[in-house]
């Protein structure tokens, strides 16, 4: 179970009590989730969501995430919204570690995608850009392309055991990234972390998006790039042009995408498939022994990887 804080019964009611959510019934953890600690807590009024922050997860960074998330809900964007307590607080303390509870979604994440999932998301995500571009605080992207090489470094010596010559291929793909990053695409805020388990569908529609807690201020069109990898590819590592065209499309009907951006996705693509792989790279050398999560595979994004090295042109992901 991903629950790395247990919470006692005394304290959670002392927490609760501080807002007007009524009684508290009932709690348990919630076994998803990589970075926090979740639980599903029912209360006489209506169910909710606690999260408490760990380690990885920088409290100044708080602010940017549980407002965004309230911005975002005032502009119509279904996601889980922070409570605020008696006294106007979002942001708590629980068990030692900052917390906050948050209204439920509806839905359920898709454990196999279909392409209307990613019809569907292409409309969602672009809405939730165009929603974020007032959105008045600001947070760097710590993990685009000037975080990755450190992010490398710490784990090269021992990337060859995982893979031979992954440490040599990453080493060069790093520097091409480097030299041909974009610089001047449209900006905004991205979500940075759209994987499926971080959007629910009810009724085959997008009922929620969940977990911000990778939100940055980066190029919008990065989103995408993310998502091309985490939805567009089956479980045999084959790239799913049906599913990518409808992602691309149905984002366009709801922003345009400058022809700077769709010349810069393949790019973008596999700085998205780095990130990945890195980060999972990373979990996988230094996975504690008894953790409660197990690390998943970065062979996956070295898989994918190696499918946008080949990709010529936007066309290959179903841009007209």
């Amino acid at each position: 179970m991903a629950v790395y804080t247990e919470v006692s019964d005394e304290e959670l009611k002392t927490f609760i009590n501080r807002y007007d959510v009524g009684e508290l019934l009932s709690y348990k953890g919630i076994a998803e989730g990589v970075e926090n600690s979740n639980f599903f807590v029912q209360t006489s009024q209506l169910p909710y969501i606690l999260t408490l922050y760990e380690k990885r997860v920088n409290p100044d960074d708080l602010p940017f995430f549980l407002g965004l998330m309230e911005h975002l809900s005032e502009k119509g964007i279904r996601c889980s919204v922070p409570l605020r307590d008696r006294d106007g607080r979002a942001l708590q303390t629980l068990a030692g570690r900052p917390a906050a509870l948050f209204t439920f979604l509806e839905g359920m994440w898709p454990r196999k995608i279909a392409p209307f999932h990613c019809a569907e998301l292409g409309r969602a995500m672009a809405r939730m850009h165009l929603a974020g571009l007032d959105y008045e605080l600001t947070r760097e992207n710590n993990l685009s392309v000037s975080g990755w090489r450190p992010l490398f470094e710490s784990c090269a010596d021992r990337a060859d055991e995982v893979r031979p010559g992954l440490a040599g291929m990453l080493d060069r793909e790093l520097t091409f990234l480097e030299n041909n990053w974009p610089d001047d695409l449209p900006m905004g805020v991205c979500h940075a972390d759209l994987f499926p388990d971080n959007v629910f569908f009810r009724d085959d529609a997008v009922s929620g998006i969940i977990d911000f807690y990778f939100a940055c201020n980066d190029f919008l069109v990065y989103d995408l790039a993310v998502c091309l990898n985490a939805w567009c590819f089956e479980r045999d590592r084959s790239f799913n042009l049906t599913k990518a065209r409808l992602m691309l499309s149905n984002y366009r009907k709801e922003r345009a995408l400058s022809r700077q951006e769709i010349e810069a996705l393949p790019i973008l693509a596999r700085g998205a498939a780095v990130r990945f792989l890195l980060t999972r790279l990373y979990d996988w050398l230094n996975h504690p022994e008894g953790a409660f999560v197990q690390p998943k595979d970065p062979l996956e994004y070295f898989a994918y990887l190696s499918f946008h090295q080949r990709v010529s042109s936007p066309s290959d992901y179903g841009v007209e």
